[in-house]
């Protein structure tokens, strides 16, 4: 192997490690908030790096622009689509879950 397959199958892998997290985090955390940051984080950061270790291998290419294009679709849509979710809970009055979690109205809508 040479040392850029080594370094597209490390970002793979850290992407498939990322991926794994969202995945768990989804299952396990226990409300709306909690399962969207895990899947806006985790998972974009998973799709990025297995995206740039496929971009690695093919080198300088049509194919990896066109993937270097998708990485910054990613960053672009991931956290705005998951702010847009948050904020449509929030209007749908879905409360946090968890001991100290509620809404400080005070606060203009912010957790405490």
């Amino acid at each position: 192997m040479t040392p850029v397959e080594y370094l597209a199958a490390a970002l793979v892998i850290g992407g498939t490690f990322f991926g794994l997290v969202a995945t768990v985090g989804l299952l396990r955390l226990p409300d709306l908030y909690s399962r969207l940051h895990a899947a806006s984080k985790s998972d974009t950061l998973g799709s990025v790096l297995a995206i740039a270790g496929t971009a690695t291998v093919l080198g300088v290419t049509t194919e990896s622009m066109k993937m270097v294009f998708l990485l910054l679709f990613l960053f672009l849509t991931s956290p705005t689509a998951a702010h847009a979710i948050a904020r449509a809970g929030r209007a749908q009055d879905v409360e946090p879950v968890g001991e100290n979690a509620a809404w400080d109205e005070d606060e203009g809508g912010e957790t405490q």
